[in-house]
């Protein structure tokens, strides 16, 4: 099967996220598919850029379309995405010839990339496939409270229902989406549901040794006696990660040290309040490649994960970095209310109400309490369930049935 892949944000453990495109299209070329990835040169999500062009990367073939680059979500993203799908509406034709694809993915988390998929789709007889992230235009709604009569809201959904109505598969990463996706208009029988996870093969090989900066930071926190609580990932308004901080503070002379790892947009602002508030108990370093992640979470006690309280995950949740928490055999406080939690499906760790310090204050608390064999038995639990669930070898081949339904 020849597979297109359209995919404004994609990445590679080079460039950084998004990641999923790369491991799933590493997986459909060990089963024998061809697969072509088309992408845009600049994403918000990624720590480098590619050049326009193509490009191999493990085998997989990368097309890159030119995009200017942007800061947050106003008009320069806006003029980013036109810029992405009109070069792609020209390259149509020639897509459509010279890879001569079986199915074509629409998979940019904005929905719009559905009119020249289907275009694409329809010149080359091929199946059309809606892969969803995140529910749009309902997302920008209910997160960032933008009127559904606003005209980029408009053209989200009328773009989900084109989507919904014309597409042969839709895959869903999130699991609790069928009521939604009915009431727009699709057909129960063409969702799957395939969500986030991670490379078996890729946690075999000894990890790289961590930065020098943050392998002092862990050894100092250690060696004081510290029970060491890491986060890895994106520092942004969604992470909770001010929740977390609040609930450091109520911890008083509790020995648990606090390990921020990562960056984004919220980033400066934690800085400023760990200084001015004088939490000596919280490191904050800069992010680190996906490579040195699980020598990172080898070395730490507990893992947080935490969500603000906001209706849209009534839908469910596919959290990356919880996979990688999971794998790696971490204890996990999951600060949650969603649709599902793998946290609690899996029994490896302990999940508390979201947005409550002293919810995660308590949990911090009683997962410190535990004996480091009680936490490495709840860490695996969690990898046997993510091995189970969630690697993309299993992943894949769903992608794939869905494909060939």
């Amino acid at each position: 099967m020849n597979i297109l892949l359209i995919n404004h944000y994609a990445g590679s453990p080079a460039l950084g996220m998004e990641f999923r495109p790369y491991f799933l299209a590493r997986e459909w070329l060990r089963l024998g598919h061809r697969v072509q990835i088309v992408g845009a040169t600049f994403s918000h999500v990624r720590a480098h850029q590619p050049e326009p062009g193509d490009e191999r990367v493990a085998g997989i073939a990368y097309r890159w379309l030119a995009t200017p680059a942007y800061r947050g979500n106003g008009l320069g993203r806006v003029w980013n995405i036109w810029r992405f799908l009109s070069q792609l509406w020209r390259q149509a034709r020639r897509l459509a010839t010279e890879f001569q694809p079986d199915a074509v993915i629409a998979s940019s988390t904005y929905p719009m990339d559905i009119w020249v998929a289907r275009r694409i789709a329809r010149l080359a007889g091929a199946k059309l496939v809606y892969e969803v992230h995140d529910l749009w235009p309902l997302s920008p709604i209910e997160l960032s409270g933008m009127s559904p009569r606003h005209p980029f809201i408009r053209l989200c959904q009328w773009a989900e229902d084109t989507a919904y109505r014309d597409a042969d598969a839709v895959v869903s990463m999130l699991p609790k989406v069928q009521q939604h996706m009915a009431g727009r208009g699709l057909d129960l029988r063409r969702l799957s549901v395939v969500p986030n996870g991670i490379a078996p093969d890729d946690w075999l090989a000894s990890p790289p040794a961590l930065r020098p900066d943050l392998a002092q930071a862990l050894a100092e926190q250690r060696a004081a006696g510290h029970t060491l609580v890491g986060y890895a990932g994106s520092m942004g308004l969604p992470n909770a990660l001010d929740v977390l901080l609040d609930a450091v503070k109520r911890l008083g002379s509790a020995k648990i040290a606090l390990l921020l790892v990562g960056d984004g947009h919220e980033r400066a602002r934690l800085a400023q309040r760990i200084a001015d508030e004088r939490l000596t108990q919280v490191r904050l370093l800069p992010p680190i490649p996906k490579a040195q992640v699980q020598s990172f979470l080898a070395q730490i006690d507990i893992a947080y994960i935490g969500w603000l309280r906001v209706p849209i995950y009534r839908f469910g949740i596919a959290p990356n970095k919880l996979m990688d928490y999971m794998m790696a055999g971490c204890a996990v406080l999951h600060s949650v209310e969603a649709g599902n939690d793998p946290v609690a499906d899996s029994g490896c760790g302990l999940s508390v109400a979201p947005e409550s310090a002293q919810a995660v204050a308590d949990g911090l608390l009683a997962l410190a309490a535990l004996t480091p064999e009680q936490r490495r038995a709840m860490g695996q639990r969690g990898r046997a369930y993510v091995l189970a669930q969630h690697s993309y070898p299993v992943l894949a081949q769903r992608f794939i049935q869905a494909l060939s339904a």
